[in-house]
């Protein structure tokens, strides 16, 4: 079965429409702040009911947040290992920098599904057929390119996505191997079979790479050899969604997402279980709203851990204990956002909201389009974000558009039209915004 905007993954990967993005506008994503030299104009938000309410209790809350800070690098999917990024600082006034061309682009059977990284002064890319390469940040420069698909594959798989460490480029591959690359240069240090495809990044950290399969296996590895440490195995689901979330790892814990809603806590030293959680609803309307993929990055911050379902089931637990300190009725495909006390995110119904960290309380909902076409509700628009850079949080859909929306109340600031679509959300380091289109052009701006 098969929706505009949606496609199950049974056995065989088929892909679901990811959120898109384009650029242009002067000013536009971020207002005054961001000037783009490329065409464009500014259209109002078509609104639609809310499934989501503020709490009237929040109405006079002032948001607080942490002062932003740089980030130098961004090595891994959601930027550290616990993918708590809290607020970003860019350049006040942000223009075009340069473009690249990565490789193969994406197109109606193969997408991208993981972004860019940057380590070491420089971006690494990997296209839609498997072909890696490194770029120099400052202009953009090709540095080396590997092609890493085995002889014996066919063009037909599900990408991949990279990961860096200690000079090292990590790579989980559709063909059912993780690579390390030195990132010097590109040469292959070890290849490491594995007992499926991977459709998202690895997560490293303390000298081990931990990767999730399709058949919801999480793999410990030695960084170093590649070597099999240890492996969890996950309960089984029949479809699921294109893409996956990277595991997040911290203070010696790794905590595990999972296709069928499952979430586990594991030791990372030894894949000892320390709890697990099901992110499942109980109430499942359709097949789509049924899949209880956790498909957005669960976050560890400050001895929480943060995580949303697909299936309508967001979460903060007690990292050590596994108790549910807070469970609310939202779901999302997006990875949520943490800063301070707050979490940023994007639900099933097109909407981006501010809650409260310590109990899941709304604070302010902001309603985006949920289909190109409204009247008709044809063609779904599918989002992305949000990221927090410089108080803005910056949200991009399928449609072609990018919002800078108030992380304080919501308010929509600017946005823009993108001239090609991006499937993966942009990626921030260095006071520089990198976006990876579909076309396979790799842009920054700074």
């Amino acid at each position: 079965m098969a929706y505009r905007g949606y496609k199950l993954l049974f056995t065989a990967p088929i892909l679901l429409l990811a959120g898109c993005a384009y650029l242009t506008e002067p000013g536009g994503i971020f207002g005054d702040d961001l000037k783009i030299p490329l065409p464009g104009e500014r259209i109002s938000v078509l609104l639609h009911q809310r499934s989501l309410n503020p709490d009237p209790e929040l109405a006079e809350l002032q948001i607080k947040l942490p002062a932003p800070t740089p980030n130098q690098d961004w090595p891994q999917a959601g930027g550290y290992p616990n993918h708590a990024m809290h607020h970003i600082e860019i350049g006040e006034s942000i223009n075009y920098a340069w473009s690249a061309d990565v490789g193969a682009g994406a197109n109606d059977d193969i997408r991208f599904v993981g972004s860019p990284i940057v380590a070491a002064g420089r971006i690494f890319a990997m296209d839609t057929q498997s072909s890696v390469s490194a770029f120099d940040i400052t202009d953009g420069k090709r540095l080396w390119q590997v092609d890493l698909t085995p002889d014996e594959e066919d063009d037909d798989h599900i990408t991949g996505a990279l990961s860096f460490d200690d000079g090292k480029v990590f790579v989980t591959t559709g063909f059912a191997q993780v690579i390390a690359l030195d990132a010097a240069n590109g040469k292959i240090l070890w290849r490491k079979p594995v007992s499926s495809p991977m459709r998202t990044a690895a997560t490293v950290r303390g000298g081990r790479v931990f990767v999730i399969t399709v058949d919801s296996r999480l793999y410990a590895l030695n960084a170093e050899t590649g070597e099999e440490l240890w492996n969890y195995i996950g309960i089984a689901e029949v479809a699921s969604l294109l893409g996956g979330a990277s595991p997040a790892v911290d203070a010696g814990v790794v905590v595990a997402p999972f296709a069928s809603g499952e979430l586990v806590a594991l030791k990372a030293e030894n894949g000892r279980v320390l709890w697990t959680d099901s992110l499942t609803a109980a109430q499942r309307t359709d097949v789509v709203s049924s899949l209880a993929h956790i498909r957005g990055r669960p976050i560890i911050d400050r001895g929480f851990v943060i995580a949303m379902s697909h299936g309508g089931v967001m979460v903060a637990i007690d990292l050590r204990s596994g108790r549910r300190i807070w469970n609310k009725e939202i779901g999302g495909l997006a990875s949520p956002w943490v800063a301070g006390n707050y979490i940023f995110l994007l639900t099933n119904d097109a909407e981006v909201a501010a809650i409260s960290r310590d109990d899941g309380r709304v604070i302010w909902v902001q309603t985006l389009a949920r289909y190109e076409d409204p009247e008709e509700k044809d063609i779904p628009i599918v989002w992305n974000g949000p990221i927090l850079a410089s108080n803005r949080l910056i949200v991009s859909g399928s449609n072609g558009r990018v919002y800078s929306i108030s992380p304080y109340d919501g308010r929509i600031m600017g946005s823009v039209e993108m001239p090609s679509g991006i499937s993966v959300p942009p990626i921030v380091a260095g006071r520089s915004v990198y976006f990876l289109a579909n076309n396979a052009t790799l842009v920054a701006y700074r």
